[in-house]
This record gives C-alpha cells, sequence and structure tokens, in this order.
C-alpha cells in the first residue's frame, strides 16, 4: 500500500533514559531545515490516561499544549526544536487507548465480536498514529515508542509498528536507539546489549532500518562493521550518537553522521536543500560563548528531580543566550527554607523564580522567599503557584492580613485572597479538569509585562483550579500590588506587579511551556534582563 505521508517509529533497548525525544526532536529538526513539514508523537505504554495525576518525582513535568492537553515533557522537547505548537494528538498512553476502544465496546461497535488486544487494540494505536497525517498537513510523522523494547506494556504498540511496516511498506522506517556501554576494566565498548535489544525486536517481527547508538567513545570502522553484520543494517545506518554537553548539541551531531540523510534515502524522499540550520548554530555560539552571567534561585518542591521543572530551566537558557548570559541556576528545595537558613541559601543571586506546584508542602518556604525578594528588591518572578505565594505573602506583610490564605491549602481560612475557580467547585474527577490550554489575556500598558511583550494582548497555557479571589483586589492595588493582566472574558486576575519594586511579577499561567530556541519567551527575557542589571548595581 502507498501513502503520501511517511512515517519514522524511535524505539528503545537496552536502558530506558536514552534520549528517544531528544534523538526524535533532533532528526525532526534536520527533516524540517530541509523543508519538509514534520510533526512527532509520543506512545506511552502506562495506563495513566494522561499524566495530569502523575507525581512529579516519578514523571518529571507535565506538559500543556494550547489545546489543553496534559502531555509527557517530551512534547515541550518537540515544540522546543521545532518551534511548532503541539496538540491532543501528539501525546497517546495506552490508557487513553484502552479507553477508547472500552467506550466504542460499550456502545456496540463491535456487537457480535470478541475485543482483542489484536485487532482492537492495535487497530486504535495504528488509527492514533495516523491521525496526524489527515488532511495531509505533514509530509513526515515520527512516532517515538516510550519504554524498553522487551517491557511487557510496550508490546502492542510494536505490534502495530510491525503491522504499519507491511501494509505501508516503503512508507515507514523504524529508528532503534540503542546503547554501547564502555567497560573500563576491559577498556573497550560492548556491542552485544545491543545485539540482543535488536534480537528481541526481530522475534517481535520487526527489522530496525537505522540503528542509533548511544555512547560515550568513538565508533570506528570496525565497531560499526560489527554492529551492522550481526544487526541486518547497513554500514551508514549505524549512528554513533555521542554523548553531548548540550541537548542543543545533537541535531549538529546528528547531521555530521548523515542520519538525516540516511532516514530520506530509505524512505525515497528527495534530499532537497542542505540543511539550512544557521539560526540554530547561532544559538549554539552564543550559548557556549557567553559575554556574562548571572545567579538564578528557582524556589520549588520538586528539585531533586531537575526534570520536574523541564520548560522552566529550558527557558532560562534561551532567555540567557537572548542576553548573551550564561544562567546558573541554584536549586532551593523550598521545604528546606527557614528565616535562618534564607540569607545563607539567597545570598549572591540576582534574580528569583518560585515555581509552580500544588499542595501544601513547601509553601511556607515559597512564601519566605518571596519576601525575601520583596524586601531586598531582587527581581521576581513567580508562576502560577508562584504568583498565588506572592500574593499570599503580600496579604499577611503588607496588608496585615495575618489569616491570608489559598483554600486549596487552608480550607476554612477567613481571609481567601486565593480561592477555588467557580467553574471547578462542583468538580469530583480530578484528571484533566483543571482550566487547561491557552487563553487569551489583556495587558495593562507601559507595565513591566506589556514592556515584556511589547504588546498589549497575549495568549498563554494554564494549568490550575484556584484564582485570585477579585474580592481583595482594591485593596492590593491601593497598597502597590497592582493587577497589570486580566482575562478579558473572565475578569481573572492573570498578573501582578509590584509598583514599588524593580522588577517583581507574579503571572497564574505558565510562559515556559511557549519557550523555544527560535523564539525565547519575552517574559523570561526580561527578567534575566532585569537581573543582569540587578547584578551590576
Amino acid at each position: 500500500m502507498s501513502n503520501s505521508v511517511k512515517y519514522i517509529f524511535v524505539t528503545g533497548g537496552v536502558t530506558s533514559s536514552l534520549g528517544k525525544g531528544i534523538v526524535a526532536a533532533s532528526l525532526a529538526k534536520l527533516l524540517q531545515s530541509r523543508g519538509y513539514s514534520t510533526t512527532i508523537q509520543k506512545l506511552d505504554p502506562y495506563i495513566n490516561v494522561d499524566p495530569g495525576t502523575l507525581n512529579p518525582y516519578e514523571h518529571g513535568e507535565c506538559y500543556v499544549t494550547d489545546d489543553g492537553a496534559e502531555t509527557d515533557l517530551d512534547l515541550g522537547h518537540y515544540e522546543r526544536f521545532l518551534n511548532v505548537p503541539t496538540s491532543q494528538a501528539n501525546n497517546i498512553t495506552t490508557g487513553r487507548i484502552y479507553q477508547s476502544v472500552i467506550e466504542k465496546e460499550r456502545k456496540g461497535d463491535f456487537l457480535g465480536k470478541t475485543v482483542q488486544v489484536v485487532p482492537h487494540i492495535t487497530d486504535e494505536i495504528k488509527s492514533r498514529i495516523q491521525l496526524l497525517s489527515k488532511n495531509n498537513t505533514y509530509d513526515i510523522v515520527i512516532t517515538e515508542i516510550g519504554g524498553t523494547v522487551g517491557d511487557i506494556e510496550s508490546l502492542p504498540y510494536v505490534e502495530a509498528v510491525r503491522q504499519m511496516m507491511w501494509e505501508f511498506e516503503n512508507d515507514c522506517i523504524v529508528i532503534h536507539l540503542t546503547l554501547i556501554p564502555y567497560l573500563s576494566a576491559a577498556g573497550e565498548l560492548k556491542t552485544k546489549p545491543t545485539q540482543h535489544s535488536v534480537k528481541a525486536l526481530l522475534e517481535l517481527g520487526v527489522q530496525p532500518d537505522v540503528l542509533c547508538c548511544r555512547t560515550e567513545h568513538e565508533l570506528d570502522l570496525n565497531l560499526r562493521k560489527k554492529i551492522a553484520k550481526f544487526c541486518n543494517v547497513s554500514m551508514n545506518a549505524v549512528i554513533e550518537a555521542r554523548d553531548a554537553s548540550s541537548i542543543y548539541d545533537v541535531p549538529i551531531l546528528l547531521q555530521s553522521e548523515e542520519l538525516d540523510k540516511v532516514v530520506l534515502d530509505k524512505l525515497a524522499l528527495p534530499k532537497k536543500s542542505s540543511p539550512k540550520l544557521n539560526q540554530w548554530k547561532s544559538f549554539l555560539d552564543r550559548l557556549k560563548n557567553p559575554k556574562d552571567e548571572v545567579n538564578i534561585a528557582l524556589i520549588g518542591k520538586y528539585v531533586e528531580l531537575k526534570d520536574s521543572y523541564k520548560s522552566i530551566s529550558e527557558a532560562f537558557i534561551h532567555a540567557g543566550v537572548a542576553n548573551e548570559a550564561k544562567v546558573n541556576v541554584k536549586w532551593i528545595h523550598s521545604d528546606k527554607i527557614t528565616k535562618k537558613t534564607l540569607n545563607n541559601d539567597l545570598s549572591n543571586i540576582d534574580g528569583l523564580l518560585v515555581a509552580p506546584g500544588f499542595g501544601s508542602r513547601g509553601i511556607s518556604g515559597k512564601i519566605k522567599a518571596v519576601e525575601y525578594a520583596r524586601t531586598n528588591h531582587i527581581p521576581f518572578l513567580g508562576i502560577c503557584l508562584g504568583m498565588q505565594c506572592a500574593v499570599i505573602e503580600f496579604a499577611r506583610n503588607v496588608l496585615n492580613l495575618e489569616d491570608a490564605h489559598s483554600t486549596e491549602i487552608a480550607e476554612k481560612t477567613k481571609t481567601p485572597v486565593i480561592s477555588m475557580m467557580e467553574e471547578q467547585k462542583n468538580i469530583s474527577d480530578y484528571g484533566g479538569t483543571m482550566r487547561l490550554g491557552a487563553y487569551k489575556c489583556q495587558l495593562k500598558p507601559k507595565s513591566k509585562i506589556s514592556e515584556a511583550y511589547a504588546t498589549d494582548s497575549i495568549s498563554e497555557r494554564h494549568r490550575h483550579r484556584y484564582e485570585f479571589n477579585n474580592e481583595y483586589l482594591k485593596d492590593f492595588e491601593k497598597n502597590g500590588l497592582v493587577a497589570t493582566g486580566i482575562n478579558p472574558e473572565t475578569g481573572l486576575v492573570e498578573v501582578f506587579e509590584s509598583k514599588n519594586h524593580p522588577w517583581f511579577v507574579g503571572v497564574q499561567f505558565h510562559p515556559e511551556y511557549k519557550s523555544t530556541v527560535d523564539e525565547p519567551h519575552p517574559l523570561f527575557v526580561a527578567f534575566i534582563n532585569a537581573a543582569l542589571k540587578n547584578k551590576k548595581q
């Protein structure tokens, strides 16, 4: 069967966390730079319908798209590399697959038939894979299969890939990301784990077309021959994927290995023009040769796993490059902040960011950090819960409302400066029910935030249940904390700024989700710029 859209599947073997998402995003960038319209999707093997209710310690950050999908953090990499928004269709979990099939069964779509993994689950997977190719929007769809080959939960996905390889013949290829470990005792690289990983794929009926080999050392010609011979791939399809100092080096490294050429040849697609990566290379040059540096404190409760704040840390990199500065992030656990530790923890910082999150743990530390930034005139950015902490701190210490709190944490507080959104009060299900996705915001002219965006009307992504209580707005504004961003339809306060501070901004939305290599987020750029000015004072 012939198909106008080409499909690339990325699988992983030997071990998890090899970087399938980065490899997929890098390949997509190379193909995009050659003139091909490319998108990426992630198939996750866990039973959860989406990652929205997963612990960040287990899964890292929950990334949110414009259309309100709670997704895997790899979608953040896809957007940062391609500078193209993703959607609900770009992240599918096993939970969502089974939910869809069961709903169809309940409606009677399969009357008289026994519903089975094959063909019903695999057909649903194939349908979701091909969803992005409808209307011929894309030339190439890259699908990353989560987990590791051999995992029980990944088997239906691999079977779906096998069927698509048969159905679409030359329009599909498989890239297998594997590991070539170095044994220091023997002083050599070992290919056996890769051989076994490919053998596991072959047992499932899938022959990889390209092997992308993660390695700490160079793969010499003899090693490449050995891998090619025992894994049934051509020599030029053994791609070295060396450890890189930055994820943004990976597209350039894979280009030097001619991965994009190999892929286009196997898909029988013309090379078109050479990859146009001038802007990307310029970004890398500025990243590696900063003219200045700045120290930023990130206050959060999941700092042990930095992937919990992946989009924020990457937004810092983008904004640092835009300011020709290296951003040194000091990760501070909000649980461990006390008045005694503040001066030590926050000494020698040029800016402070209070991260988003949920729940009561670490709130006290976040509020103390906000107070420190406000009273010491340190540039401050609060995101989502970070903004809400700024509101609580101001209410307590400036308005003298000692009981001020969020009803999320203190349900019976007499001063609910942060309260549950009206439309959230009757919701009993937790999954996918928050205020999610992109909403408009009208900015106050001549405010810090409108200066940052260079416009008075913006759209940003949200993920929250609680909001500022507008009953207290007049008191806040009268005392110097001013609402400079308002949702034009609901009146929801989206942005607060302090009039008595050089740069103090709290936002209800998540600007970090929209920062990319090509378009660093203007709010982060402005924040880092303010921190640089503070440093020089």
